[in-house]
């Protein structure tokens, strides 16, 4: 089952949590859930440069808090905090709501696994190397103290002409324990040549029961 679901959702409730939090009436709920959808989208595409690791996002009854955790803050606040200002007011008029921006640091990139794998895909985007660009995430993240990293590659490789999957494994991840604190995440690479490329990044930063606030 572990190896079968999202590594993040199985886990729900024990060591991690919902990225959106807040309440709607079930008439309401799609619309609600559209824009945080679109939130994500705009928010996703202006902090692409900043190490984009997670977006939370909190509704009271006519306030929105957008909680974004990226690795570079200097990039994502702009000068001056002007790159704030001008998302909020972006946001607030697409969604017609007070929108408040917070931007928090991820102290370690190299154990974020949504860091990671973009990094990766951008990488392929750029023609480099796709084992090189595995290798090299992969003894980061351990130097930075995961417990076992698990990174996949799929695609056609180095323009072949069928599709296969690169797999770099270092350490141990215990998909199928769900005290396991089990990073996970995916991206999409869109080369010219070979088409698109998905990325698949797994970390395992040790046992966890409870969940952080």
């Amino acid at each position: 089952m572990g190896r079968k679901v999202n590594a993040n959702a199985i886990r729900m409730g024990l060591n991690k949590t919902w990225d959106s939090v807040w309440y709607a009436r079930k008439s309401k709920y799609a619309a609600v859930f559209a824009e945080d959808m679109k939130i994500k989208k705009v928010v996703s595409e202006k902090m692409k440069d900043a190490g984009l690791d997670n977006i939370g996002i909190k509704r009271t009854l006519n306030k929105v808090e957008v909680e974004v955790y990226v690795a570079r803050p200097g990039v994502a606040i702009g000068r001056g905090g002007e790159g704030i200002d001008l998302l909020q007011k972006e946001i607030s008029r697409m969604i017609k709501k007070e929108v408040e921006i917070k931007i928090k640091e991820v102290k370690k990139a190299d154990l974020s696994a949504s860091i990671i794998a973009r990094s990766i895909a951008d990488g392929v985007q750029r023609r480099q190397p796709s084992k090189l660009l595995v290798i090299s995430a992969k003894e980061k993240a351990m130097m930075a103290g995961a417990k076992g990293v698990r990174i996949w590659v799929s695609g056609r490789i180095n323009n072949a002409s069928q599709a296969r999957t690169v797999k770099v494994n270092a350490g141990s991840v215990p998909a199928q324990t769900l005290r396991a604190d089990i990073d996970y995440a995916e991206a999409t690479a869109k080369t010219l040549d070979a088409g698109l490329m998905g990325i698949k990044v797994w970390i395992y930063k040790g046992d966890k029961t409870e969940i952080e606030e």
